[in-house]
């Protein structure tokens, strides 16, 4: 590229940004009022849990043709809840019939909640596992739809425990989802809730439920607003509610940010939407990061308790400072190591050495060869 392109393309760059300079100043005066509403957090005495599902990318089996993905969910104490595997091929039918004994009670934690929803095949649970007329899927990406699917299940299984402690459950993303058929995810939301109220009155337990993520489409808009407007730019713990107006704008469906008032107003159920979002800095310091925090709906009227909860366990959060530990720990006891994959491995050559018959013994040399030659170059 020519100094002269390098230059043209320079001011074709800056034209732009004065261009829409007006965009940045309307999202700061969306932004701004929010410095008024920023709240000091104190530390609360809570047991800290958190639910993780294992991520399918680095939960993979492939060994073409064949790719096989683990589900896995286990919790920050090590505790595995569910285990199993699928491939992009498998019928949903037998997915289905794994769900449930031979009497039509519930097998597994999936099945529980299917049968508390009222419905009897994933088809009807959610939109995004549609089986074609042979009974395979129409697409690969419902194992992602199935992996979600099973993480609700299993907090929603996790929420009739006997508890022995007033007890925080961070969820690893917000609480909202796409997933569920119709209005499926708000009886879900109304459910849980319930088994919340049912611990309290049975247990004298709080049960206190939040989602920690990473990212937010909210924060990625108004990031470079609040640096310039100084939104949380305080030298000690602090969150901020984010109004339900300034969610919608953005997101690209705005139903994504509906809640509970869009209901009272009138409007459309917040069938996606359990949680409450609120950017919270758990750190001391002003450039300390801020994370976007959804409070399940029925408990976000006092975020105190559960921010301060999380607050307590983000103190000694390692190795990302300022990041619930539980969360953390959770992640590190979902990953499986080399010397899992290795084992795993191996159930999938013999997965294939008993398909194969008596072409068995040609993968016992198949494993022998090189799978790339071009690594020797290396050497």
């Amino acid at each position: 590229m020519t100094d002269l392109k390098i230059k043209d393309l320079q001011q074709a760059i800056e034209d732009c940004v004065v261009a829409d300079r007006g965009v940045l100043d309307a999202l700061r005066d969306e932004i701004r009022p929010l410095k008024s509403m920023t709240r000091r957090i104190q530390p609360r005495t809570a047991t800290s849990i958190s639910l993780v599902g294992a991520d399918g990318g680095n939960n993979q089996l492939r060994f073409d043709p064949f790719l096989v993905q683990l589900i896995r969910v286990v919790d920050s104490s090590d505790n595995e809840y569910c285990l199993e595997a699928v491939s992009p091929t498998t019928p949903i039918r037998k997915i289905d019939a794994r769900q449930f004994n031979p009497d039509e009670t519930p097998r597994t934690a999936l099945g529980e909640m299917m049968i508390s929803l009222g419905v009897d095949s994933l088809r009807k649970l959610s939109y995004k596992i549609r089986p074609t007329d042979t009974g395979k899927p129409v697409s690969s990406g419902w194992v992602s739809a199935y992996r979600e699917l099973v993480e609700w299940a299993v907090l929603f299984s996790l929420l009739k425990k006997d508890f022995g402690t007033d007890t925080l459950i961070v969820c690893d993303g917000l609480l909202r989802s796409w997933t569920f058929a119709g209005e499926l995810f708000y009886r879900l939301r109304q459910k849980m809730n319930e088994r919340i109220e049912m611990q309290w009155h049975t247990n004298r337990r709080r049960i206190y439920l939040a989602g920690v993520a990473k990212h937010s489409k909210v924060i990625s808009r108004y990031r470079l607003a609040m640096a310039l407007e100084g939104i949380l730019q305080v030298d000690y713990p602090a969150f901020v509610e984010v109004p339900r107006e300034i969610e919608e704008r953005a997101y690209v469906w705005s139903e994504f940010a509906r809640g509970n008032e869009n209901v009272a107003e009138g409007g459309e159920t917040g069938k996606y939407v359990g949680g409450k979002m609120f950017l919270v800095k758990f750190g001391s310091h002003r450039r300390d990061p801020v994370w976007p925090v959804d409070i399940f709906i029925p408990q976000a009227d006092d975020p105190q308790v559960v921010l301060g909860a999380i607050l307590s366990d983000t103190i000694n959060g390692f190795p990302v400072p300022h990041y619930p530990r539980c969360l953390q720990k959770a992640h590190e006891n979902a990953a499986l190591t080399a010397f899992d994959f290795d084992i795993l491995q191996d159930f999938i050559y013999k997965g294939v050495r008993s398909s194969l018959g008596k072409d068995a013994g040609a993968l016992d040399t198949f494993q022998l060869q090189d799978a790339d030659p071009s690594q020797r170059r290396y050497g």
